[in-house]
């Protein structure tokens, strides 16, 4: 099993610290997630069948002709690999390693290209996988890159892959729109932008064919009741939307900026920043022993990413700790 954020029990027992007194920046999640409605009385009773209002409500939000609810996207990067003979595979990188480890399983050829070098990879291959924008450097391709190579792939039978849980605040560059076409496949998450991580629920745009396959390969009840009665109230609660946007654009510029003044160069999204740290380690359990779990990427990135402070009394320990390391 890869290494993921969150993992504060990890944090609790290497550093004898309870796991309340720790700020938990690990993750990239929404610190101010959506207020989840309480399930129907009989939702933790009745067999989970899938509510068609919920593939409808995501297909408004995201912009997409058709959708398929999973338990995670992670569901579906486990899965999409199953779908296809062996193939020629490149996987951008650095990016959410659980795509490269799954692609790799299957007997596929597969590569890690860096981003600067995905444009030359495209004719060479027959899945490429992106995350746009990328977790955890915050990368960027232009819609209109990734539509010219998602026409390339379909041309002979293959796929674009583009992994757009970090792009809510990003609308205008999502593909979802265009999802319908043969060989481009759309994951979106609930768990970030809507801090709903503990749902397990995301969401593939992708052409119906490939939806149906996807849907009988990951089998009945996948999707749990309460987790689409709560993210159905989510999708459609558009004044939630437009205030959480614009919250998190600060709340993300306002933390690059913090950075920045205390000579940190980063880049990310409106919930995470990323840099490349020669100190990694170091920085990493700087931050442990102020109480503040962050991600450290040892391998690939080689560098830390910090999501967002829920408060403002966290935002103060942060700086506080980054202070203090730019006095080690």
């Amino acid at each position: 099993m890869l290494e993921h954020g969150g993992n504060l029990r990890d944090a609790a027992r290497e550093y004898g610290r309870p796991i309340a007194d720790w700020i938990d920046l690990s993750t990239g999640i929404n610190p101010h997630w959506y207020a989840a409605p309480a399930p129907s009385a009989n939702a933790w009773h009745r067999l989970p069948e899938t509510d068609p209002a919920l593939a409808a409500a995501a297909c408004t939000y995201y912009g997409a002709l058709a959708m398929l609810p999973v338990a995670g996207t992670q569901a579906a990067i486990q899965a999409l690999p199953r779908l296809r003979a062996p193939s020629r595979v490149v996987v951008a990188a650095p990016s959410y390693a659980e795509h490269a480890h799954h692609w790799g399983l299957h007997g596929h050829d597969l590569r890690q290209v860096s981003y600067a070098q995905l444009a030359d990879a495209v004719d060479s291959c027959d899945v490429l996988v992106v995350c746009n924008p990328n977790n955890p450097t915050g990368e960027r391709i232009a819609p209109d890159s990734l539509l010219e190579w998602a026409g390339k792939l379909a041309a002979r039978g293959g796929w674009l892959v583009v992994d757009e849980a970090f792009g809510d605040t990003e609308a205008q560059a999502s593909l979802g729109p265009q999802s319908s076409q043969p060989g481009l496949i759309v994951l979106r998450s609930i768990g970030k932008f809507f801090g709903l991580a503990g749902l397990r629920l995301g969401f593939v745009a992708a052409h119906p064919a490939l939806l149906t396959e996807l849907a009988d390969l990951l089998g009945p009840w996948s999707v749990s009741g309460p987790a689409q009665q709560v993210a159905l109230a989510a999708l459609a609660d558009t004044h939630w939307h437009a205030a959480m946007r614009d919250r998190l654009r600060g709340d993300g510029a306002r933390l690059q900026q913090l950075l920045a003044s205390h000579g940190i160069a980063s880049s990310g999204t409106a919930l995470f920043q990323w840099w490349p740290e020669a100190r990694a380690v170091a920085f990493w359990r700087h931050m442990a022993e102020h109480g503040i779990w962050v991600r450290l990427f040892r391998h690939a990135a080689h560098g830390i990413r910090l999501g967002l402070p829920p408060d403002e009394h966290a935002w103060l320990r942060l700086q506080q700790a980054l202070t203090a390391w730019k006095h080690t």
